[in-house]
């Protein structure tokens, strides 16, 4: 007997044996077949869908939970279009805090819409006594306060109170670490939040490492999370490389550096498990600190890496011989080329032709560069959302001849590259949809097209959140596509993507979200 039948649907199954169905029927958590192989049987319930469509359930390969969930419930400047305003925000976070002396945070900063940075002196107009700590959006930089600089080493670098990637995690040091139970709840919040727009597996970005680490005991609160039922989606999290350390193996091994016990990806289970090393190599473009083999427009300097070259290469092969699946960040072209160079040595000192190592971001990519990223195996992770939201200012600082190398669509694909959709919430919008018509139409939010011939076909891009993605994570035995054997998880929308205007994809409804063979949210 089926634990459930759906029925009266349109299931576009991502499954190139059978690309639509009408009816799908649910074991324990797994399809066990389509149309005719269950119409017949009986089931415990079965479910009219109305004629509703429904796709496997969207895989958001790079995502920042706990990130996102504390943003959601801290005191935000986003909107603000004036000094005062931003400062008026904060004043009001300072003054709900009633120990003096303490930290107060606040999110939602981004200098491009107040016209300048703010400054520590700035900031110490408010703060009465307390730590300030402002995060830009990107989470590649933060302002800070008088308070905090005077608790810095003298040679960390600042300009008037704002740090930027290495120095930021210089005063992300300084506070103390949250608590697992509040990470979990954090983490509990951004999944809701991840299930509501039909995703249902994602990979966190990067735990316990000095950018966008939380707590040396990171991994625990995600367990702590599955306990406590907070954890309504699959989480695959990729580790930080700063935590890999020398090691003692066997020198058959071949491995110089890793976590204790020598934990890597593939471990856990189908709902936690340790997925690729997260590996930084340059900053972001909000910041301005992508780096750039040429300046920015109108600019002086062209970004920034966060190491040497040699040092982050060192990195890169270190993650390979150890085993590892490797996501190497890397946004601007100078970024990529270091990442390139890098993995290409990797392979050379051990081939691994199956490591499924990727480029998170792949922001701005040389025309040159595709043939490299398809002679390696390599995977690009991209965020089309940046673009729709960012895209105009992205484009100024680019320039006529590079803007249409951002994000790019159609040039990995033409390649033989595989394309994998991201949002890297909580940076922006995190809907899989809308995405999805981004990848299509690339217009920014103005209307304005950048790099129209990057535009890739709906089904290319639907096939970038669900089939790709489990590539991309590993799990393409088990996810990505509604064929018998997988996993139960699926998506139900209110409207076929590939039936409705371009324009009108993003605002179909999702109706419902299926996570191992049960609607998400719903009571057992």
């Amino acid at each position: 007997m089926l634990c459930t039948r759906l029925t009266n649907a349109r299931f576009l199954t991502m499954d190139p044996d059978r690309p639509v169905a009408h009816e799908l029927g649910i074991w324990r958590g797994r399809i066990v077949g389509l149309d005719e192989a269950v119409a017949s049987l009986p089931a415990r319930e079965v479910i009219d869908l109305q004629g509703a469509t429904v796709l496997p359930g969207f895989i958001d390969s790079h995502v920042h939970l706990p990130w996102t969930g504390f943003k959601q419930n801290t005191a935000s400047m986003a909107g603000c279009t004036r000094i005062e305003d931003a400062l008026a925000v904060v004043a009001e976070a300072v003054a709900a805090r009633n120990a003096p002396g303490s930290w107060v945070s606040i999110v939602g900063y981004d200098q491009r819409a107040l016209g300048r940075h703010l400054t520590a002196a700035d900031l110490d107009r408010v703060s009465q006594g307390h730590k300030l700590y402002v995060l830009h959006d990107s989470g590649h930089g933060c302002v800070v306060n008088t308070a905090v600089l005077d608790l810095l080493a003298a040679d960390v670098p600042h300009e008037n109170g704002f740090l930027a990637e290495g120095a930021m995690g210089a005063a992300r040091a300084l506070r103390l670490p949250y608590s697992q139970e509040e990470l979990a709840e954090s983490i509990g919040r951004a999944a809701r939040t991840c299930v509501a727009e039909g995703i249902t597996a994602c990979a966190e970005a990067g735990i316990g490492g000095a950018l966008f680490g939380h707590t040396p005991v990171e991994l625990g609160a995600y367990q702590l999370a599955r306990e406590k039922g907070l954890l309504p989606l699959r989480v695959q999290l990729m580790v930080s490389a700063d935590l890999l350390r020398p090691v003692g193996a066997h020198e058959a091994d071949g491995i110089p550096k890793a976590l204790d016990l020598g934990l890597r990806t593939g471990f856990g289970d189908d709902w936690l498990s340790v997925g690729a090393l997260k590996i930084f190599t340059d900053g972001g473009m909000m910041a301005r600190t992508a780096a750039l083999s040429a300046p920015y427009e109108g600019m002086d300097h062209a970004g920034q890496l966060q190491d040497d070259p040699e040092v982050l290469a060192r990195s890169v092969v270190d993650g390979h011989l150890a085993g590892w699946q490797l996501a190497v960040h890397a946004i601007g072209d100078r970024a990529a080329d270091v990442a390139l160079d890098a993995l290409e040595e990797a392979q050379r000192r051990r081939p691994r032709p199956d490591a499924r190592h990727r480029i998170e971001h792949a922001g701005l990519i040389r025309p040159d560069q595709l043939p490299r990223f398809a002679r390696l195996g390599i995977s690009a992770v991209v965020q089309p959302n940046f673009l729709r939201y960012f895209g105009d200012d992205y484009a100024a600082i680019m320039g006529e001849e590079r803007a249409p190398w951002l994000y790019r669509g159609r040039g990995f694909l033409d390649h033989g590259i595989t394309l994998v959709g991201s949002s890297d919430r909580p940076v922006t919008d995190g809907s899989p949809l809308r995405a999805v018509q981004f990848m299509v139409e690339r217009a920014s939010e103005s209307g304005r097209l950048i790099g129209p011939d990057e535009g890739i076909t709906v089904d290319e891009a639907l096939y970038a959140y669900t089939v790709a993605g489990a590539r991309a994570c590993r799990w393409e035995d088990s996810a990505g596509s509604l064929t018998p054997g997988k996993r139960a998880d699926l998506v139900v929308l209110g409207d076929d993507p590939r039936r409705v205007d371009v324009s009108a994809i993003g605002d179909i409804d999702v109706v419902a979200t299926y996570v191992d063979g049960r609607e998400a949210g719903k009571p057992l």
